[in-house]
């Protein structure tokens, strides 16, 4: 029996900004790329991923550009800017405290 692994709240904007230190890739290369690294465990359907990409944008963390893919399909690649790494040392450091906090919840008796 396989069981639905969800994402954390929050969680998608860090994976894609971690994805994207790797380069520039379109989106079917990053969700390929976060099953690929997690063992199959994290997949992200497009309904998450293309609003994510869609909102850091919007924010200035990652750009894109029109382009075509191994496949000779057009693709939208979009790729980390200065702005945006400096977010996922943010975003880094706020899933650090979350975890550290949930350990502690398990950890108590």
């Amino acid at each position: 029996m396989e069981k639905n692994s969800e994402l954390l709240p929050g969680t998608l904007d860090l994976l894609i900004l971690k994805a994207l230190v790797h380069g520039t890739m379109h989106g079917y290369g990053i969700a390929q790329r976060l099953k690929e690294v997690s063992d199959d465990v994290l997949q992200v359907g497009e309904s998450s991923l293309y609003p994510a990409l869609q909102r850091l944008l919007l924010n200035g963390w990652v750009e894109a550009e029109w382009g075509t893919s191994q496949n000779n399909r057009r693709a939208r690649f979009y790729h980390l800017t200065p702005l945006g790494r400096k977010q996922l040392g943010v975003e880094r450091q706020e899933f650090q405290r979350m975890i550290t906090a949930i350990q502690k919840v398990l950890e108590t008796a």
